[in-house]
């Protein structure tokens, strides 16, 4: 039986690792970090089948980061799990440090793909889940959208091909929060309803909340009983969610805290397994 509480105290500490390291660094995205948070939770602390003691072992499940820019949200996500020490997370973005400002697969451990041209890391998923296929091995391929990303042509052609080649061992999130870099979605290039583009693309859709275990875990397990398609999980969420000030505020995509935001945010998260 999953335990809730501890994975809502992993979620916290996850988010305050967040603020902090940003913060720490003077640079990075803390918005689209923090609305990711419960999905990377679920999938490292649940549902993938992976060990930080052993982080190339063969038959693992592979998750990449497309929107590679919520790197933070990865990095915590990881040293959390035991890949790298927690002090790594002092060196984000600084010079002879192992954290670069996005994903970097030669250097971290348990980054599966360097990411950060958008795009890219969702097609490279889509090669991942096809060589799994071919290989008639058991691991399975997660992956995690912007929704501006999915502004990207690349997308679409990454998506009508993991249809026609049925990659039924792949599912990507879509972090639905509604903003980018330079305000809503809708008024930088609309993309209408990723429901139906998805579905038309041949891909099985899930709509869910982001931030709501059940919901994610269900969806998840969904994803399993599927057949003969991708999936795309829907997931609404907040961008910058638990700092009330950073709540759907786009002018936090890329911002880091003052010393008084981070002390905020930090009281406002609350809680922890690093308390």
């Amino acid at each position: 039986m999953r335990d809730y509480k501890v994975l809502n105290d992993i979620t916290k500490t996850i988010r305050k690792d967040i603020v902090s390291m940003i913060h720490n660094s003077k640079s990075g995205h803390p918005g689209g970090s923090l609305s990711i948070v419960e999905i990377l939770t679920a999938l490292y602390f649940d549902e993938m089948n992976i060990n930080p003691n052993d982080e190339k072992m063969e038959n693992r499940d592979r998750f990449v980061l497309s929107k590679g820019h919520a790197a933070p949200a990865l990095y915590a996500t990881l040293a959390n799990k035991g890949f790298f020490d927690k002090t790594e997370l002092n060196g984000l973005r600084k010079i002879g440090y192992m954290l670069q400002g996005h994903p970097e697969m030669k250097n971290t451990p348990g980054i599966e793909m360097s990411t950060g041209s958008l795009g890219q890391g969702f097609s490279v998923a889509c090669g991942m889940a096809m060589a799994s296929k071919m290989d008639n091995a058991p691991w399975r391929v997660y992956t995690i959208l912007g929704d501006g990303e999915i502004q990207e042509g690349i997308i679409w052609e990454a998506a009508m091909s993991a249809s026609h080649y049925k990659l039924d061992n792949m599912v990507a999130f879509l972090d639905y929060n509604g903003l980018q870099i330079d305000g809503k979605v809708e008024d930088v290039m609309d993309i209408k309803s990723p429901v139906d583009k998805f579905k038309s693309f041949g891909w099985n859709v899930i709509e869910i909340d982001g931030h709501d275990f059940d919901q994610i875990f269900a969806a998840l397990d969904m994803t399993r009983e599927t057949v003969g398609k991708p999936t795309l999980i829907v997931a609404k969420t907040v961008k910058g969610k638990g700092v009330s000030f950073m709540e759907n505020n786009p002018s936090w995509h890329g911002v880091a805290p003052s010393d008084d935001e981070l002390n905020k945010a930090l009281y406002e998260i609350g809680g922890g397994l690093n308390e």
